[in-house]
């Protein structure tokens, strides 16, 4: 079953992988994190990462972007594709691959700077300086995740004066005004209330129509409702891996089945 996606997509080309792992192992000091992970995520699809607390989740999305590696101890073996090319290899510009592939945390982590400034600044690091320029995507990368309205009139107030969810949507304009066709997402609803989650959720289904985008979950009904696949993982290996409605309702392991009903993690 876990390569049941893969061999989809082979006959099914609106389902090509925008990133492909290969073996993928991960290594801090003597502990195997990633266990040769292999499976593809699917161009403008949304893709939810279950499994319990520890197994991994969260370093396989960093590997994606080669955040993982931050960490000195850090082992990293196999492959990842990325448009036709290994993100490891040598000539890879790991500042162009962030900006391609963007990410948001679990928590909100606006830089302490205006509204305007938060998104503004990383533009400009890209060498964007014209102000028309700026303003213009600006208000496009805010207006992108619903936040314009709510916005416009105080950009220039501190981004720590917006509420929990509206700091959330903030980040993730601020990955979006980059252009990334890739979107991490690590737990983004964890320290969110139900209505800021539901706008979140929202968000996503309608930025899949441009977005590639992994979403790290431990909410089993966010990642039935929001996604189109599911990757269960349990100590850093894949258990399963197919479409959302099969894992949550048909599924091919005992294993995932006691863990999408509740029964441990």
């Amino acid at each position: 079953m876990v390569n049941s996606v893969l061999e989809e997509k082979k006959t099914n080309e609106s389902l090509k992988g925008k990133i492909s792992i290969r073996n993928l192992e991960v290594s801090f000091g003597d502990k195997k994190v990633i266990k040769n992970i292999s499976l593809d995520f699917c161009e403008n699809k949304i893709t939810a990462i279950i499994g319990p607390s520890g197994c991994g989740k969260s370093t396989l999305l960093r590997t994606i972007n080669r955040m993982t590696e931050l960490a000195p101890t850090s082992k990293i073996g196999g492959e990842i594709i990325f448009d036709g090319k290994d993100i490891f290899s040598k000539d890879v510009d790991i500042v162009n691959l962030r900006k391609r592939v963007g990410m948001v945390f679990q928590r909100p982590n606006p830089f302490p700077k205006s509204i305007y400034e938060n998104i503004a600044y990383g533009l400009r690091i890209n060498g964007i300086r014209k102000k028309s320029e700026l303003d213009e995507m600006v208000l496009s990368a805010l207006d992108d995740v619903g936040l314009l309205d709510e916005v416009k009139n105080r950009l220039n107030d501190s981004a720590f004066s917006l509420s929990g969810g509206q700091q959330q949507r903030l980040c993730l304009a601020r990955a979006l005004a980059l252009k990334p066709e890739v979107i991490l997402l690590d737990e983004p609803a964890s320290a969110l209330d139900p209505i800021s989650t539901y706008k979140l959720e929202e968000l996503l289904l309608k930025l899949k129509e441009k977005y590639t985008i992994i979403i790290v979950t431990h909410n089993m009904q966010q990642a039935a409702r929001v996604s189109d696949y599911v990757a269960f993982i349990y100590f850093g290996e894949i258990v399963e891996y197919d479409k959302t409605d099969v894992v949550f309702t048909h599924p091919a392991k005992k294993l995932t089945e006691d863990y999408v009903s509740g029964k441990f993690g």
